[in-house]
């Protein structure tokens, strides 16, 4: 008799099922053979599963050959999510188990030693997937259980240890299901605990980064030190449109399958914000390894990557961003296959404009010679300033502003505006496929709601002529210039928002000529 259990691994991000047969020969010596491309830890899973067994109070004569077939057995299979399913599968004939009754459930859980259920990663892409295979019930460790709750049209059931599971399946025991508490999680952690009121002058960088947010454009902050460009960086994920279930559902995903939910954070309900160390590299910042995981590009999907003092990383790292910032996801190449990850992030970056960092500062003087100032521009190359939209100067901020008392506009003000331009491009762009904001328009789209009139496109042809600017800077100021009309409730794309998108091309033109 065979007995067969459905478990799944991640490939990537995703989920994939995967059907564990177990089968059981006659032998003079017990053995246990996994077969099916099992990696270390699932290799290893064998003696964690008859610990488990033993120490759950299962005492069935151990005897015969047993051999556990995870298919596809072309497929790659990796970590100790499988520990459960092969341990149920193992207890199947010796403990009554109902076939069918194990046909409607996915299962994953590692086990410990004592049979107590331990969390693995990838819970939600797992649910996703015995949602999609058609699987009627989830279970799983119950401390994932909240998150695995999420996906609805699947019974998700958490279980504390092996003894339990087996009486569940056995029918003597009644579980209730996990409830889904994603609204409720919603409300209550849907707060970024900061404020750009708490910002004190730089109206200027207010200003762009409210059109960043409005249109999903990539931002470049240059100033001294300790102007407050980091400051700024933190608070745009407060001014960016909610998240809503699908974008929560896909960022929840990417987290999860890195390992990188805790208990409490069963399910992102904010915008991910994130800042890796100049020091990251190639792979930690696009993905990669041996098995492919996500990079930070990836992490930041639907939210902001900040890259504080830019020159500082490595170029060849920073010319890896280039295929994200055009396709909004990343492709990796390994031997053993090909993963694609999303990566539709807001790319936001600081630098001082040269090494000791007060080059142009009035108050200031530069110790920095023209050479070391080249030197250090140059690690920037032009076709990654092509692909960020907004280009603005942080100074440095009187005393009279930092010591007033008076708060600036508050991040739900700016986030209403914000949101009602956002409106605009989802009504505009609702039958398009991928496309969501300004920054996302294709040129067959930007010749379609980028429609200049002579005075607009007078300016734009002085500045390509005058400023050298690339036809991918072209497209890209059209692009903000959209943003600015939709800002105003503007139908047409005017003059004035020509010429302001253009003025936020000249810093990096200036600097760099």
């Amino acid at each position: 008799m065979i007995v067969r259990t459905h478990s799944a691994t991640l490939l990537g991000v995703n989920a994939i099922e995967v059907e564990i047969e177990c089968h059981e020969a006659n032998a003079q010596q017990f053995r246990i053979s996994i077969v099916g491309l099992p990696d270390a830890a699932v290799k290893e899973a064998r003696d964690r599963v008859m610990a488990a067994v033993r120490n759950s109070g299962f005492f069935a004569p151990f005897t015969g050959s047993i051999t556990f077939n995870l298919a596809p057995a072309d497929l790659k299979k990796e970590g100790p999510a499988f520990d459960l399913p092969l341990a149920l599968a193992f207890l199947a004939g010796r403990e009554g188990l109902s076939p069918d009754r194990l046909a409607e459930c996915c299962i994953v859980g590692e086990l410990s030693l004592s049979g107590e259920i331990r969390p693995v990663r990838g819970i939600l892409a797992i649910a996703l997937e015995a949602r999609a295979k058609g699987r009627r019930q989830l279970l799983v460790p119950h401390r994932v259980a909240a998150e695995a709750s999420v996906v609805q049209g699947i019974e998700v059931i958490g279980l504390q240890n092996l003894r339990e599971a087996v009486l569940y399946i056995k029918g003597e025991k009644t579980i209730t299901p996990e409830p889904c508490r994603a609204a409720e999680f919603f409300k209550a952690h849907a707060d970024y605990g900061i404020d750009f009121s708490e910002v004190k002058g730089q109206q200027e960088a207010k200003r762009a980064m409210e059109i960043a947010a409005a249109g999903g454009h990539n931002l470049l902050m240059i100033g001294p030190p300790g102007t407050g460009k980091s400051m700024l960086a933190k608070r745009i994920p407060t001014i960016m449109p909610g998240m809503h279930e699908e974008e929560a559902v896909e960022t929840t995903k990417i987290h999860s399958a890195s390992g990188l939910l805790g208990e409490s954070g069963a399910f992102i309900a904010t915008r991910p914000f994130r800042s890796p160390h100049h020091t990251i590299s190639d792979a930690g910042l696009l993905g990669g390894g041996t098995n492919p995981g996500p990079g930070e590009v990836s992490l930041a999907h639907h939210g902001v990557l900040f890259l504080d003092e830019l020159p500082e990383f490595r170029r060849s790292t920073l010319e890896v961003m280039r295929q994200p910032l055009e396709d909004g996801r990343v492709t990796i190449a390994r031997a053993a296959g090909t993963v694609t990850f999303p990566a539709q992030f807001m790319l936001v970056a600081a630098m001082n404009p040269c090494p000791c960092g007060y080059y142009g500062d009035l108050k200031r003087e530069c110790r920095c010679g023209p050479p070391a100032i080249q030197k250090y521009r140059q690690k920037i190359s032009g076709p990654l300033l092509d692909r960020i939209d907004l280009h603005v100067d942080v100074p440095t901020v009187e005393y009279k502003t930092i010591a007033s008392g008076e708060t600036g506009e508050s991040s739900q003000d700016i986030r209403d505006r914000v949101e009602k331009a956002r409106a605009i491009q989802r009504d505009r762009f609702a039958r398009e496929k991928d496309v969501h904001t300004n920054a996302g328009m294709t040129p067959r789209l930007i010749r379609k709601h980028c429609e200049l009139d002579a005075e607009g496109a007078g300016f734009l042809e002085h500045a390509m002529t005058n400023m050298n600017f690339s036809a991918r800077a072209h497209d890209r100021i059209l692009k903000v210039a959209r943003t600015l009309a939709d800002l105003e409730a503007s139908e047409k794309v005017l003059a004035h928002h020509v010429l302001e998108a253009i003025n936020y091309r000249t810093l990096d033109r200036a600097m760099w000529s």
